[in-house]
């Protein structure tokens, strides 16, 4: 997604209607993935414990499975997509906390940096998106315009909470 938005600049002037090479694909394979990981959550996990992400999980395959099938809003798809450049560091800190591995200098490294990201790439993200949306709404079908405002409304709490969370456990516990 990064790489689409630097290799093709001029993306960011329509997120509905255009989409370079490989961009819808991108999107097809993101909701792919993120059908296989609700899938191997209900298997594998109790729902107590992972309600929240199979919740999160829904409202993504919804938008973007609107994206793939109608082939606009890839764009916007896009940028949702930047959220998951955190991921890593909130993966790498489950493998960490996971290894027993929370007082050494690669966990607190990983906590600064997650934290970084979780600031840049969700929540400065998730507000552009919102922004865009309400700047947007008149060019927007009303439909459409109310499944991103329920998506926007669900998943930026979810992700302020995770926020606090992250910070309560990693920085003031």
């Amino acid at each position: 997604s990064l790489c689409r938005f630097y290799l093709h600049p001029e993306l960011s002037n329509d997120l509905v209607g255009t989409h370079p090479p490989g961009a819808h694909s991108l999107v097809a394979v993101s909701v792919g993935y993120f059908l296989e990981d609700f899938v191997d959550m209900l298997c594998n996990q109790k729902l107590h414990q992972s309600w929240e992400l199979l919740f999160h999980h829904s409202v993504v395959i919804i938008c973007f499975g609107i994206a793939v099938l109608l082939h606009q809003y890839v764009g916007f798809a896009l940028v949702a997509l930047l959220v998951e450049i955190n991921s890593i560091f909130l993966h790498l800190r489950q493998i960490l906390l996971m290894a027993n591995l929370v007082h050494t200098t690669c966990y607190r490294l990983n906590s600064l940096i997650n934290l970084g990201t979780y600031v840049v790439f969700r929540i400065a993200t998730l507000a552009w998106m919102t922004r865009w949306l309400f700047l947007n709404r008149h060019n927007v079908p009303p439909a459409t315009y109310a499944v991103g405002t329920m998506g926007m409304a669900i998943m930026t709490p979810m992700n302020i909470i995770l926020f606090y969370r992250l910070l309560r456990s990693d920085f003031f516990k």
